[in-house]
């Protein structure tokens, strides 16, 4: 890769929507690509979709889980490697399937994972901001809303 000239044209994205994302395994990989040239990398994780086919609502602690892994993958990575978190929200899990997770669902997942992902982490500041935002009374984040 690092002769091919491909490391000055892109910078890869690596994709983990998992709730328990191998973090040690994340940094290895961020290290590999850039000892092959690549100065920056994009980190994808998820606030919706890729948890079920048949996903009607959406678990945001799973989410939100995703969302606090990848903060550490961050935190262990050097400063100036990663660009950016590409926060994904996916209306089908695979090409052949039904539409899953509609977006109006998810909207308060997709509060909690943007406000985590600014603030560095969830708290209970966290918790009552996304609440005021939505004009919501009780955020549930490990059952699902309704």
């Amino acid at each position: 890769l690092s002769g091919s000239g491909v490391p000055q044209l892109v910078q890869p994205m690596i994709w983990d929507y998992a709730a328990d994302i191998d973090v040690e395994d994340k940094v290895q990989l961020l290290e590999k690509y850039r000892r092959c040239g690549f100065s920056k990398v994009w980190f994808a994780s998820a606030f919706k979709g890729a948890t079920g086919v048949n996903q009607s609502l959406t678990l945001i602690g799973h989410h939100l889980r995703n969302q606090l892994e990848w903060l550490q993958v961050a935190s262990r990575s050097p400063a100036d490697a990663l660009e950016g978190i590409a926060l994904t929200g996916w209306q089908r899990y695979d090409h052949f399937s039904v539409l899953c997770e509609l977006l109006p669902v998810a909207i308060p997942s997709l509060a909690v994972c943007l406000q985590a992902l600014q603030n560095g982490g969830y708290s209970e500041k966290v918790k009552e901001n996304v609440e005021k935002l939505l004009g919501m009374s009780n955020l549930e984040i490990d059952t699902f809303m309704r």
